[in-house]
C-alpha cells in the first residue's frame, strides 16, 4: 500500500506490540508487574519527540503500546525505546501494529464490516 501522502491517515497508528522487552533498572518496573499497566513516553526513532503511551504487560515479557495520539510511519522491525522522565526504562522490538487511522476512519464510516479484500489492500499481512 502507498499512501498518497506523507500526512495520509494510513500512516498513523496509536497501537503496537513489541516482542519481549529489554529492560535496563528493574526487569519489569515493579509498577507494571503490579498494575498490568504504566504511563511512560516512548519513540521509535533517534531525536523524534517523546509520545506519552500506556504500556500493557503480556504473560511473555512482551508490551502492547497504547499512544496518547497517533504516530506516523511505526514500521515492525524498529525498536520502541520507553522513558519516564529521564530515565531510559527499556526497550523492544516492534512486531506488529495495531489498525492505521485509515483503517479506523473507513470502518467507522461504513455500517457493514469491511471486505476482506479491501483489508488486504490497507494492511499487507505479516
Amino acid at each position: 500500500f502507498k499512501a498518497p501522502s506523507t500526512d495520509h491517515p494510513a500512516l498513523y497508528r496509536d497501537l503496537l506490540r513489541t516482542n519481549r522487552v529489554h529492560w535496563i533498572a528493574e526487569e519489569p518496573p515493579a509498577e507494571l508487574v503490579r498494575e498490568k499497566m504504566m504511563e511512560c513516553h516512548f519513540r521509535f526513532r533517534h531525536q523524534m519527540e517523546l509520545v506519552p503511551c500506556v504500556l500493557t504487560l503480556n504473560q511473555d515479557g512482551s508490551v502492547w503500546v497504547t499512544l496518547v495520539k497517533p504516530a506516523r510511519a511505526i514500521t515492525p522491525g524498529q525498536f520502541a525505546v520507553f522513558y519516564k522522565g529521564d530515565e531510559c526504562l527499556g526497550s523492544g522490538k516492534i512486531l506488529r501494529m495495531g489498525p492505521s487511522v485509515y483503517t479506523m476512519q473507513q470502518g467507522k464510516n461504513r455500517e457493514e464490516s469491511p471486505k476482506k479484500e479491501e483489508i488486504d489492500k490497507i494492511e499487507p499481512a505479516t
